[in-house]
């Protein structure tokens, strides 16, 4: 046997051990996550006839191979269950434009709750967390195509860094992209410094000692949003999904038209805003929520 020849059977076999490790994992990874929680809209939103759905997207992958092969292989939950291929993202707006379903932004969702007005009929508003480069690059271009509105929740200290396998964008290309939205595009805040876990994997702003840390983080994110932008944010999501009951009371004094959380729900007449739900969009949650946009069609 040529030393050539069993060079190449040797990196064979590597390869077939990586490939065979990574589609272990990753069958690991799928079985595990679904133990979890679901993530589609429980029965007993389905069947309600009035209401807004606030979607949630973080990231929109592109359609390149090596992409989709590190999506395949890994197991790492974010690019599972928070992210969107941009193919299919394309299709959901698609979706919601040809079925007429009404999208509106979170401002006027907000006054149709404050004003006590009744929500008659489905309703959509968009949101997405963290602001990387794969929402600036896959889904400002696509929401510009049918010209919906949508608000997107920065974290001020972290824009430009690459962090949790994701390069977040730059203010320079925050502002860039909202001027191709002509005014659709609302930012909200999603913390200063403080999207992060400890080493217990507990998100650090709900700590109780870090209380004041968490009022002064909130602070600078509103001083650096109008610093940066010189838009001034009236709301703001949790990193994570929820805050505790001494920073909801905080975020509630601070004049916020809404606070995103990560509670499955939809929003009607008398939901508390400083506790909106959301429904977390990816291939799982996906067909429930356009079961309930059906009947949207005019």
């Amino acid at each position: 046997m040529s030393h050539r020849l069993r060079r190449n059977l040797l990196l064979t076999a590597v390869l077939a051990v990586i490939v065979g490790v990574g589609w272990t994992v990753r069958k690991q990874a799928v079985q595990e996550s679904a133990m979890r929680e679901s993530y589609a809209l429980p029965k007993t939103y389905q069947q309600m006839r009035n209401g807004i759905m606030v979607l949630c997207y973080h990231r929109i992958l592109g359609d390149n191979v090596p992409t989709k092969v590190i999506r395949d292989l890994s197991p790492n939950s974010q690019l599972h269950e928070f992210n969107v291929p941009a193919d299919q993202f394309a299709q959901q707006m698609k979706y919601l434009h040809d079925h007429h379903v009404k999208v509106i932004t979170s401002d006027q969702m907000a006054r149709m709750v404050h004003h006590h007005q009744p929500i008659r009929g489905k309703y959509a508003v968009l949101s997405f967390d963290d602001i990387d480069r794969t929402v600036i690059d896959h889904a400002v271009p696509v929401m510009n195509r049918y010209k919906f509105p949508f608000t997107a929740f920065i974290i001020t200290g972290n824009t430009g860094e690459y962090r949790e396998g994701t390069q977040l964008a730059t203010w320079s290309q925050i502002n860039a992209a909202r001027k191709t939205t002509h005014g659709r595009m609302e930012l909200g805040l999603h913390t200063h410094d403080m999207h992060h876990l400890n080493a217990h994997m507990q998100p650090v702003f709900m700590q109780p000692h870090f209380y004041g840390k968490f009022q002064r983080d909130f602070a600078q994110s509103k001083r650096d949003l109008v610093r940066h932008t010189g838009v001034r944010a009236n709301s703001f999501a949790f990193p994570y999904g929820a805050g505790t009951d001494q920073i909801n009371r905080f975020l509630a004094q601070q004049k916020l038209a809404w606070v995103a959380t990560l509670d499955t729900g939809l929003v009607t007449d008398d939901t508390d805003l400083n506790e909106t739900p959301r429904v977390i969009v990816n291939h799982e949650s996906w067909p429930s929520i356009a079961h309930w946009f059906q009947s949207s069609d005019s």
